[in-house]
């Protein structure tokens, strides 16, 4: 690579994370982040407990990941208490120092001159890593950007803890050398309150400007237009059938993981009144936060009679095969043949599937969350609201745009334009063309 194409010199970027891998938003707003930085110029690396990105610009350390069984057990320890033990602490700095020197062979291995934390001095799911970052910085100077998804504050179970010395030291830090980038104007505002500290509000994006393949969705005056073509991509083609959701039926798709703040059983209980023929495919699996909510939504799902299906075992984030046989598609290929998609979620950070959904030119019927209502809705999105709980109006909205192809197209079609002013890429190249100028002396963009 020859170099930045402003300055002409070489930024070597280094990523920083518990994990790269997978379709977590930390990985997903990871990837957009190095595409708008490779896209001028600057090389991007990667240290995490696990990793999916080329090997040669990688670096493992299995420690950096939160469900490491040392990581795990100090996690258990520190918080649903308030006092720790002392071997507790012991600990914490035995774990920071072999992180540390990790962190240091990283950014000596790739000659590193930007760090960008994602989320690592955040949540404190890996409290070693956190100091361990933030003891780094302070020791060098390197220019960073903290780039944060979920402060510990917005999470219930962090608020009981044996560690807030930890926490207020390095969740996040308050350093000279760090420019801090939040994903909405709560946790600016949040952020501000509690520590100080000033931060850049950057949405999550998506490409906007360059459609999914098989969507014509530019018309050649620029203006946009909602065709899908289900038929461009044969390896997709079999994606209704292998969801078992037959011609005949609307495919609703929930495309999130199963837990509680994804509020699903609104979902379930919308399917069951829209008296339809219908499917819920809910597409992520319920990973670490157990499996009770889960039960509580199939048992749900057979009081109200809702077909519900649970299809996380055959959708990656790459294609593939089952050990069965059984083709494995990515969340992508499931959009274009969703007749809906239900995002009832009681809170969340900023909303990626939400922008997953306007991408694809689906409908979407929303929960009012905070981030929503403060972020996403004054823009001027139409979609279908509910407030908490699922209205008859709800419902009869949902009904007539499943019903109405035309109201269906204007509305897909003026989401598309509005996210393609306020969440597209070219956003993130701006925001980001200002803090790289502060960090390194470097402006993009335009």
């Amino acid at each position: 690579m020859s170099g930045c194409r402003i300055c002409g010199k070489r930024h070597r970027v280094g990523f920083v994370s518990t994990r790269f891998s997978g379709t977590d938003g930390v990985s997903l707003e990871t990837e957009k982040w190095a595409a708008v930085f490779e896209g001028e110029g600057l090389e991007c690396f990667y240290f995490a407990g696990e990793l999916d990105r080329p090997a040669e610009c990688s670096y493992l350390a299995e420690l950096a990941h939160f469900t490491h069984p040392d990581i795990k057990e100090i996690h258990r320890n520190a918080f649903g208490a308030r006092v720790r033990q002392r071997s507790v602490t012991q600990r914490i700095y035995e774990l920071k120092r072999v992180l540390k020197n990790e962190l240091y062979r990283f950014i000596e291995k790739f000659s590193i001159d930007l760090l960008v934390p994602e989320n690592a001095l955040t949540i404190p799911l890996n409290l070693p890593l956190g100091i361990a970052l933030t003891e780094i910085i302070s020791e060098t100077g390197i220019p960073t950007i903290a780039h944060h998804h979920d402060f510990f504050w917005e999470r219930q179970h962090f608020k009981t803890n044996a560690v807030w010395e930890f926490l207020n030291m390095a969740f996040p830090p308050h350093l000279p050398h760090i420019q801090h980038v939040v994903i909405n104007s709560s946790a600016d505002n949040q952020l501000g309150l509690r520590t100080g500290i000033s931060a850049t509000v950057i949405p999550n994006v998506m490409d906007f400007d360059h459609p999914p393949p098989g969507y014509d969705a530019f018309e050649e005056n620029g203006e946009i237009r909602h065709e899908t073509n289900r038929s461009f991509d044969p390896y997709a083609a079999d994606v209704r059938r292998d969801l078992g959701v037959a011609e005949n039926e609307k495919l609703i798709l929930q495309p999130t993981r199963v837990v509680k703040r994804k509020g699903i059983e609104h979902a379930i209980e919308l399917v069951h009144r829209l008296d339809t023929r219908a499917k819920l495919i809910i597409s992520h699996a319920s990973g670490d936060e157990g499996y009770d909510y889960e039960q509580r939504i199939r048992e749900y799902s057979r009081l109200l009679g809702v077909d519900t299906r649970f299809v996380s075992n055959i959708i990656n984030h790459r294609r593939g095969v089952t050990p069965g046989g059984r083709k494995i598609y990515t969340l992508y290929d499931i959009y274009p043949h969703a007749d809906l998609v239900t995002y009832p979620s009681d809170f969340e950070g900023f909303g990626n599937a939400f922008l997953e959904a306007v991408y694809f030119c689906k409908p979407i019927v929303v929960n009012t969350y905070s981030i929503y209502s403060m972020d996403i809705k004054p823009k001027g999105f139409s979609v279908v609201e509910m407030d908490g709980y699922v209205a008859e109006d709800t419902v009869l909205q949902a009904r007539r745009v499943l019903e109405d192809e035309q109201l269906r197209a204007e509305m897909v079609a003026h989401n598309y334009r509005t996210a393609r002013k306020y969440f597209s890429f070219s956003v993130l190249r701006n925001k980001l063309s200002v803090l790289l100028s502060d960090c390194l002396g470097c402006r993009f963009g335009g």
